[in-house]
């Protein structure tokens, strides 16, 4: 019998483990299948850089990359990657139960969407270094996709696409749908292998409603890792902010594929630290995360791959610190960590050298810090203290591009672009070199709105204040007209000057178009906006060359990419002639009051009873007519010494009363018809 139950309770502890542990170890092998479809993987990284003017440039670069196997199943599930935006890419057919075929929902091969609040100052904060020219955005919203589509369905694709951006990011992206408000340049902006779309909101305001949902797409969002330092508040008293979504794909066919989409969410601010405890108006502000963030870092992302923090100095200032005898050799250097010109909080894990052909300039130097290495105890909070003042400036793009409006009133006026050298030495590194002519090439890309309407033959190119023909200057030029209500106008020039040349300017003429008053936003009389103009410079790359590495973050080998120097103008605000919005109202509410007092009176008229006013005037005097009432009235007329009342005909203020009314009724009459005739 004993036998028997050891033999039951065996078969039990068998059972239980069969009914549990395997379909776990089915389970496993599953999720390690899926794995090995698809590859996922999630970079996290900030980089820190004292500005001359004395701020901070904060650049937070999230990056997730999903790769998938010609084996993928799409009913897998997304660990790391933002399956919003995987079906923004992609949208999966069930034709069979066993096979799941993919086809291509918007066909976008690569998109940028950046919201934006304020200006880039390329002068002070630099214009040529890989941060600038890669994340320095007009003000607003822009948004340009590359579609792999037939030209019939990109315009499609494109509407699509900016309801389904608007929906995700709490914006007026929709607004773009319409054919007034986006461009379809061919070489002006970017090249492009697929079909270009380019739009802007210059007027969009940018607040918390769209960061939520941008920080919804990181897998930690902010309750770990670096994205903690995302505090609203300080974020927005920035002077400058700009959070950039960038989308690649990769790899797609319609029946076998190998693919990749790689997804770049960056935030790139500036902030003005508290200068606390200075002595000299000259030294730059101390600081540290909880300052300028209002937060530290109290974990890191355990779904992060790496997660790195670097404090980059520029060229200018790396030169003041090798005068005063610092050098940047050793990481664990105790005159890194504090020297005579500043102090940090922790010593760099890993001191990284900018290398390449600099005769005239000292590299970059970036510390690098690994975050696993400093929020294991307590939080990290990284600080910098300058102990004497420093003096630098940050390396600029060969010309310094601005834009403004010329004219009065409301007919006609100008637009002018004007370009101001920086440094000779800069502008040889990138020029066209030859045994006679040196050339500097600069793109220009402008989109006008329709109701600007643009005289593109009144192009005039000035060099040194001397005017050009254009023959000598502009070396290609794709000109798309407005047209009235469909398209706006688009402006692609390719010019070359000569290298010793210390201005330009470019001027445009324009008329001022008339808008329907069903046109007119609620804000008409602020004035309506020019988007910011694109200057690119295709012979000037922007760079950080480091030395090649097998394990180089994220960060540094995008870095290390070769990137046009680009530059964006202000936006231009153009007064147009508005119609007195308050004319329509005056006209109805007078409009109304007359016909409420013409039918009004009339109504009256025609629904009054003639004898029913007679009936009641004679009840009164038959009560009045009473002795005793005669005779109280004349005793308390003499005790007041009033002369005494005679009663009134009855037949007499009847009519005296039906006069009026007619005459009321005429007076009202002929103000309608007056009004009706001579007014309207």
């Amino acid at each position: 019998m004993a036998d028997r139950n050891s033999i039951f309770s065996l078969l039990f502890i068998y059972s239980l483990l069969f009914f549990f542990i395997f379909p776990t170890i089915l389970f496993a092998n599953n999720e390690h299948q899926q794995q090995r479809q698809q590859r996922e993987e999630f970079n996290e990284e900030l980089l820190l850089k004292p500005l001359p003017d004395r701020k901070v440039l904060a650049h937070f670069n999230f990056e997730s990359t999903l790769n998938i196997s010609s084996s993928f199943n799409g009913a897998s599930h997304l660990h790391l990657f933002p399956k919003s935006l995987f079906q923004l890419i992609l949208v999966w057919c069930c034709d069979d139960v066993q096979a799941l075929d993919m086809v291509h929902k918007f066909r976008i091969k690569e998109l940028e969407l950046s919201f934006t609040q304020g200006r880039w100052n390329y002068e002070r904060w630099g214009g040529f270094d890989p941060i600038s020219s890669k994340n320095a955005k007009p003000p607003g919203v822009e948004l340009w996709a590359i579609f792999d589509a037939p030209s019939s369905q990109v315009d499609v694709l494109w509407k699509n696409l900016t309801h389904t951006l608007s929906g995700l990011f709490c914006a007026s992206i929709n607004f773009l749908e319409s054919s007034t408000s986006y461009s379809a340049p061919e070489w002006g902006f970017r090249a492009s292998s697929g079909y270009l779309r380019y739009g802007t909101l210059p007027r969009e305001a940018v607040c918390t409603e769209n960061l939520t949902p941008w920080l919804k797409l990181l897998p930690c969002r902010d309750k770990a890792g670096l994205s903690e330092l995302m505090d609203r508040p300080s974020i927005y008293r920035g002077f400058y902010h700009s959070q950039r979504l960038h989308l690649v794909s990769s790899g797609f066919s319609s029946d076998d594929f190998s693919s990749e989409i790689q997804l770049d969410q960056t935030l790139t601010v500036v902030l003005k630290p508290q200068s606390q405890g200075l002595k000299s108006s000259a030294k730059q502000p101390n600081w540290s995360f909880s300052s300028i963030f209002g937060r530290t870092v109290n974990k890191r992302c355990i779904l992060a791959q790496s997660s790195n923090m670097y404090l980059q100095l520029d060229r200018s200032l790396v030169h003041i610190l090798k005068d005063k005898g610092i050098h940047h050799d050793d990481a664990g250097s105790a005159s890194i960590v504090t020297n005579p010109v500043f102090e940090l909080s922790s010593s760099p894990d890993k001191v990284i050298t900018e290398v390449g052909d600099l005769p005239t300039e000292e590299p970059s130097i970036l510390y690098l810090f690994f975050l696993e290495k400093h929020v294991d105890d307590k939080p990290f909070d990284f600080a910098l203290t300058w102990k004497l003042p420093v003096v630098w400036s940050c390396s600029q793009a060969p010309l310094l591009a601005n834009r403004f409006l010329m004219g009065s009133g409301n007919e006609r006026g100008a637009i002018v672009i004007t370009l101001k050298s920086v440094d000779n030495i800069q502008r040889a590194q990138g020029s066209d070199m030859s045994e006679d002519t040196c050339n500097l090439r600069v793109n220009v890309f402008q989109v006008v709105p329709w109701y600007v309407k643009v005289y593109y033959h009144t192009l005039r190119v000035f060099v040194d204040g001397e005017n050009q023909p254009a023959a000598n200057v502009i070396d290609k030029m794709r000109v798309s007209p407005s047209e009235d209500k469909i398209s706006p106008g688009s402006l692609e020039l390719a010019l070359k000057f000569p290298c010793r040349m210390k201005s330009a300017t470019l001027s445009l003429d324009f008329d001022k178009g008339f808008l329907h008053i069903d046109e007119y936003p609620p804000d008409a009389n602020q004035g309506f906006d020019i988007p910011s103009a694109v200057i690119s410079f295709p012979n000037f790359h922007s760079s950080l060359s480091v030395a090649a590495d097998s394990e180089l973050p994220p960060l540094l080998s995008k870095m290390r990419t070769l990137i046009p120097a680009v530059a964006y103008t202000e936006v231009l605000l153009v007064p147009l002639t508005t119609p007195d919005f308050s004319m329509p109202y005056n006209v109805l509410t007078i409009t109304c009051t007359v016909f409420a007092l013409y039918f009004g009176s009339v109504l009256n008229v025609l629904r009054h009873r003639a004898n029913e006013e007679e009936r009641l005037l004679k009840q009164k005097a038959k009560l009045k007519g009473s002795k005793i009432h005669r005779l109280l009235r004349k005793f308390i007329s003499r005790l007041r010494g009033n002369p005494v009342e005679e009663d009134e005909n009855p037949s007499t203020s009847s009519s005296s009363s039906r006069a009026k009314l007619i005459f009321k009724v005429s007076v009202v009459a002929l103000s309608a018809i007056v009004y009706q005739y001579y007014f309207t």
